[in-house]
């Protein structure tokens, strides 16, 4: 697993997702590439608004464009989830139910604080 060098570069996936428009393009072109106008039509945008979105998307790593005349096709780039794939696994080895790591929490105060008393 690739650790995240620096977690500033979430900032851009978490900007891009932070938006459904944009979301729901990710989800999209991650089943089938798609040019610009398709995308303007099928989210009901105007071009100017779905290159704004674009935009974003090709800044944070997202998706991957390609000119074919005169036409601009995008596609999903896997990579560019993986850098918060990897940011979230590295809790993984913490994950618990919450109640569990409450539990837990709540028993070390309990045993700090008997320790404490026998002072």
């Amino acid at each position: 697993m690739a650790e995240t060098k620096n977690p500033q570069e979430l900032d851009p996936l978490f900007e891009a997702l932070g938006n459904q428009h944009r979301r729901e393009m990710v989800y999209f072109l991650s089943l089938q590439p798609a040019s610009i106008s398709q995308l303007a039509s099928m989210r009901g945008l105007s071009l100017q608004a779905i290159h704004k979105h674009v935009k974003i998307l090709e800044d944070a790593g997202l998706v991957l464009r390609k000119k074919i005349g005169r036409s601009n096709f995008l596609a999903f780039n896997r990579e560019g989830l993986r850098v918060l794939q990897d940011w979230l696994m590295q809790y993984h080895t913490y994950w618990g139910s919450n109640e569990e790591t409450l539990e837990n929490y709540a028993e070390y105060l309990k045993r700090a604080e008997a320790g404490n008393a026998g002072e």
